[in-house]
């Protein structure tokens, strides 16, 4: 399993329950396409982080690299309709930042350490 880590920052007039909503209309039509698989929307609790740490962490796992590329090619075909809840949730994100992440060790590594 793959790991899309989202750090996201609203605007300052955005509504986080409005934007909770839209993020939930967006993942659940990407799950419904079979394009990801869970997810999770988190919201930094009583103002508590330091340095980068953003109001908003989402996460969107994918089966494998092969399926986030599917994701990735799949959206961008979609139709202006499709792109509806993207965009909502888009309009109201003030900026954002992205890693990918895998569990570690990953089973590749472990059977590698088994052998020694």
């Amino acid at each position: 399993m793959d790991l899309y880590h989202c750090m996201i920052e609203l605007k300052s007039d955005a509504k986080a329950i409005a934007f909770a909503a839209s993020v939930e209309q967006w993942m659940h039509e990407l799950k419904e396409e079979g394009l990801i698989g869970g997810w999770r929307l988190m919201r930094r609790k009583m103002g508590l982080a330091s340095g980068p740490h953003t109001g908003f962490i989402l996460e969107v796992e994918f089966e494998n690299m092969a399926a986030l590329e599917k994701a990735f090619r799949s959206v961008a075909q979609f139709t202006e309709g499709e792109m509806r809840h993207y965009e909502l949730m888009h309009a109201m994100i003030a900026s954002y930042s992205v890693g990918l992440y895998r569990p570690f060790p990953d089973p590749e590594r472990r059977e590698r350490v088994a052998l020694i």
